[in-house]
């Protein structure tokens, strides 16, 4: 009851400190009348939608359909282009007026949405919770299958456990409970590491000393104190030949950067020699169990420059187009030892054992004490004797027969598959009323918090201000952020976040027509990405205003992508901070060529996906989706001599696509300098580049210099758009339009600190989405 009281308290003054009296929208009428009712009236009703009946009602009748509208008038779409519109002025006045009365509507009745009472952690949390809960790496994609995809993020649709998925979590759980503990013997098998065939093996891999080439640096948990054994396999190209084996070779294997083994391969006298070159290359060598650094590269040789009336290609991968220049690693087997081992001095171990039993009579009292200690951060709230009833009789089982230390593997893995770890729970107070919101306990808000920011578990500092109830207050709240986004764990806000918003996952597997863009490797790939993730960092790091996305005149590039750029004098494979001039062509988001080449075909650009992309991820006014009998644009019955803009526009003079298109294409023309995996270029089919665009509020300019000074004239629409991603991100649904008061309320908050990136996530997190539930 207490807690019912107080949140009863909160919301009576957050009632009052906004309660205005809600008046219908009688000033907006005239506007309504003049600019909307021609097509949306009873009888037209475009896209569904009367308004014929609404303009003279409270908006409070239906908030969701004047959030609906005013989002269309805030982001030019209506009137349609080509229609008569207001002045920005008027536009200014009418969306001030509406979003004015919305919001004093949501704060009479707020509503905060409702989060699924059962949320199953994605397989990035979950390995999150198990590196901060046993100090433990693990590849959860190959353990657990891919979580899919809604709204953009892959922590929607996580709601249901298959009994396939169960089989998979229950043999993740046996593994990495042996593997932390480090108890039961593991011995035999091992682990194979394959190298993608794209990746070009010419220079130093980032992490290996400098002076070698290629191959590859594994971070690999050894399992116990014993001999392992290494395998190393060349790349062969379609004749089983092994690639660029010209001469000898020396191959360097070294653990923690301390040389294991150097070996060397020969350069094969016989066609038949090149089946047996690497047979050789086996290492056996002792190592204690926990996590080590293994690198396996070449001694870098003096590189050869390839004479070619050309320009020489930077990708050397395959034997027809751009052959190996020197031989390169295939894969990498590391076999466990044969004879049973111990682990005894692992961090796993460290974080596990904080007792051991001195006598047989200890092992129960250590053993609940161990165990408390880890449910405590596994189920993210203070252990209870029921909670400790079952994992410790699968300790008793199993420590009757094979000892305590296995004991403790058997309960771990009860605990590693117990929903209570696996899932997010979020249950309704049993004095709730349906349909009426509360405030969530403290312990779902140090959850929320945790996997928001770190997509982990909370750490103890955060478990303990739930513990004596001071998280939910509004100081403490925002230190623990503050705290949050300083600590390394923050870093899930740029690999998972900004990865899913930005689309750098799909860079994966995507490939370009290597016919077309032959100078395309893997290694390119992962400079995209790289550029993109530094670039993100810098902006959270730093806290700096997230207008810098898209106005930044510096960048992070390494030589690869300099080249691949035509910025001159970067050289070596570490990424560093480079200030831009102003003709560079480089800086904000809208130039990577991360965005730039996912955004594109295979074969060409993609003015319709670019602009879509933009009008979606960064504008957050998203065309409506094309209706069922549009034809798609035909490449092979267009003359190919002619530009995109110029298939384009045939496609446009179909009436049923010329609606959508001409929002979408504009803004894809103007980065029509950026060909298809992101190089600039100032002729498309022997003719200049039209970099001519616009967007949907009437703007028009050329190039990508105007798109990003058109975005950043109106900020507050990139803002709000960055935050209903975080806010969608954080909740784990999808935004909807009684969201928005929300939205506007955080947008307004940050744009008096120059919309710091630090503003928008306190303004998340102290918003009512994320701190309220709405009851069933």
């Amino acid at each position: 009851m207490l807690r019912r009281s107080i949140n009863s308290l909160l919301l009576t003054l957050c009632t009052a400190a906004h309660a205005v009296a809600v008046e219908p929208p009688h000033a907006l009428s005239a506007f309504f009348s003049n600019h909307c009712i021609s097509c949306h009236d009873t009888d037209t009703a475009a896209g569904g939608l009367s308004l014929v009946d609404k303009i003279d009602s409270a908006i409070s009748d239906d908030a969701a359909t004047w959030e609906t509208v005013a989002r269309r008038l805030r982001t030019r779409q209506m009137p349609p282009i080509g229609e008569p519109r207001p002045d920005e002025a008027t536009y200014n006045k009418v969306i001030t007026l509406l979003e004015r009365q919305l919001d004093n509507a949501a704060a009479a009745n707020p509503n905060p949405g409702r989060t699924d009472t059962f949320r199953r952690m994605t397989h990035t949390e979950y390995a999150n919770a198990i590196r901060d809960l046993l100090h433990l790496d693990i590849d959860a994609a190959a353990l657990l299958p891919k979580d899919e995809v809604s709204h953009g993020f892959d922590n929607i649709t996580v709601g249901d456990l298959s009994p396939t998925l169960l089989n998979r979590y229950l043999s993740a759980a046996r593994k990495i409970s042996q593997l932390a503990v480090g108890a039961s013997g593991t011995s035999g098998g091992g682990d194979t590491f394959r190298l993608r065939p794209d990746i070009t093996q010419e220079e130093r891999v980032e992490g290996l000393p400098i002076g070698t080439r290629g191959g590859t640096l594994i971070r690999y948990n050894f399992p116990v104190d014993g001999e392992y054994e290494v395998s190393v396999r060349l790349m062969r190209d379609r004749n089983e030949h092994v690639e660029g084996l010209a001469r000898d070779h020396e191959l360097d294997i070294l653990l923690d950067r301390k040389r294991i083994a150097l070996l060397t391969v020969k350069r094969p006298k016989k066609a038949s020699d090149h089946q047996t070159a690497d047979n050789h290359l086996n290492v056996t060598f002792h190592a204690k169990a926990g996590p080590h650094n293994l690198g396996v590269t070449f001694l870098k040789n003096p590189s050869s420059l390839i004479e070619t009336k050309r320009q020489p290609f930077e990708a050397h991968f395959n034997f027809h187009r751009h052959p190996r220049q020197s031989p390169a690693i295939y894969e990498v087997t590391i076999a466990r030892p044969s004879q049973s081992g111990s682990a005894t001095n692992t961090p796993s171990r460290q974080q596990i054992f904080c007792c051991m039993p001195k006598s047989r009579e200890d092992e129960a009292a250590c053993a609940e004490k161990i165990l408390s200690a880890l449910m405590r951060r596994a189920y993210r709230r203070p252990t209870t004797a029921d909670d400790l009833k079952t994992p410790m009789q699968f300790f008793h089982d199993a420590a009757a027969d094979h000892g305590f230390e296995a004991g403790i593997e058997e309960a771990l893995s009860f605990i590693l598959v117990n929903p209570k770890f696996l899932f997010r729970i979020e249950r309704d107070p049993s004095d709730a009323k349906s349909g009426e919101p509360y405030f969530v306990d403290n312990f779902e808000l140090a959850s929320r918090l945790s996997f928001f920011l770190w997509s982990s578990l909370p750490d103890e500092e955060l478990l303990a201000a739930a513990e004596n109830g001071t998280l939910g207050e509004s100081q403490m709240l925002a230190s623990q952020v503050t705290r949050m986004l300083a600590d390394e764990r923050s870093n899930s806000l740029v690999t998972s976040f900004a990865s899913q918003w930005l689309y750098l996952r799909n860079l994966e597997t995507l490939t370009p027509d290597l016919r077309l863009f032959p100078d395309f490797d893997h290694n390119l790939r992962e400079a995209f990405r790289k550029e993109t993730e530094l670039f993100f960092q810098t902006v959270l790091r730093e806290d700096r205003s997230v207008l810098d996305l898209i106005s930044a005149d510096y960048t992070f590039l390494n030589e690869r992508l300099a080249k691949h750029y035509g910025i001159p004098h970067i050289y070596g494979s570490r990424f560093r901070r480079v200030d831009l001039p102003r003709d560079s062509g480089r800086g904000g988001l809208l130039r990577h060529g991360s965005i730039l080449t996912v955004t594109s075909y295979a074969t060409r650009t993609s003015p319709v996906i670019r602009g879509h992309w933009i009008l979606q991820n960064l504008l957050g006014s998203p065309p409506p989706p094309p209706p069922n009998d549009v034809p798609a644009l035909e490449d092979n019955t267009v003359d190919s001599n002619l530009s995109v803009r110029e298939r384009l526009a045939a496609h446009r003079a179909n009436p049923a696509c010329a609606s959508c298109h001409n929002i979408m294409d504009p803004v894809g023309f103007s980065l029509e300098n950026f060909d298809a995996i992101g190089r600039w270029r100032d002729s498309e089919a022997g003719k200049p580049v039209d970099a001519s665009g616009g967007l949907p509020d009437g703007s028009r300019f050329s190039g990508v210099a105007g798109l990003e000074q058109g975005i950043l004239d109106r900020p507050e629409l990139f803002v709000g758009t960055l935050i209903r991603k975080l806010l969608t991100y954080a909740l784990g649904r999808g935004v909807e339009n009684y969201d928005e008061p929300a939205i506007r309320e955080i947008v307004r908050a940050a744009k008096a600190d120059d919309y710091r990136f630090s503003s928008l996530i306190q303004g998340v997190v102290a918003s009512k989405p994320f701190r309220m539930r709405m009851a069933e």
